[in-house]
């Protein structure tokens, strides 16, 4: 049974990876199964991104510091709330906005970036499970273009290499939180009810320290 479970193993879920790997899907899907709260990026708020897409250089800085805003936002809006009155999913951990400054700003900007960051003075809740999901480029890019919209269809491919890199080094020394990595090259989470339950059931084990799930291949 997949549509509610009668208790969720962990308060506060973040579900992380690059475009098209399927995050914001998982997290909807997490957020109905544990009748949790459920925290999106909304990327789609954003009105620099798709010049950013359009032409990285010209639009970098302010798409970054849209993002940084948003997302802090919406965490001080938990904290002003106890964390523990509900079970949260969300689709995105804040220490990653500085891993996407990193990749997309130069050094004068990240370095007003920076200062914006510390000056906000962030007190982010920590998760007590982050969900690593990877994917080859190739299966990003055909993810991307199947779902549609329109100003991802400019995404280049040395970009998300870069950006597979970037979060293949940040999850490699992520100690904050337990850590679920998963190979989500194969698998359908949102349409496999298979595919689903079999990693419902390593996010209901885990509880410390980081570990590999590569999903058994399942029949619809």
């Amino acid at each position: 049974m997949t549509d509610k479970v009668a208790t969720a193993p962990h308060r506060f879920i973040v579900v992380e990876g690059p475009i098209g790997v399927g995050k914001t899907s998982l997290a909807r899907k997490l957020a109905r199964s544990f009748g949790s709260e459920l925290i999106l990026e909304q990327a789609d708020e954003n009105p620099f991104l798709e010049r950013f897409y359009r032409n990285p250089r010209a639009a970098a800085l302010q798409t970054q510091l849209f993002f940084l805003f948003q997302r802090t936002r919406q965490l001080e809006d938990i904290r002003q709330h106890d964390l523990f009155e509900t079970v949260r999913v969300a689709d995105y951990l804040l220490d990653k906005d500085r891993l996407f400054a990193q990749l997309t700003l130069d050094e004068e900007e990240l370095g007003l970036y920076e200062q914006v960051y510390s000056r906000l003075a962030v007190d982010a809740p920590a998760p007590d499970l982050v969900i690593y999901l990877q994917a080859p480029v190739e299966v990003l890019l055909d993810r991307i273009e199947r779902r549609g919209i329109r100003y991802e269809q400019q995404i280049e491919k040395q970009y998300l290499e870069r950006l597979q890199e970037a979060y293949a080094r940040f999850f490699h020394d992520y100690h904050a939180a337990p850590l679920l990595i998963v190979n989500a090259a194969q698998a359908d989470f949102v349409s496999n009810e298979g595919d689903y339950n079999q990693l419902l059931e390593q996010v209901r084990r885990i509880r410390r320290g980081r570990q590999y799930y590569n999903p058994l291949k399942s029949a619809v």
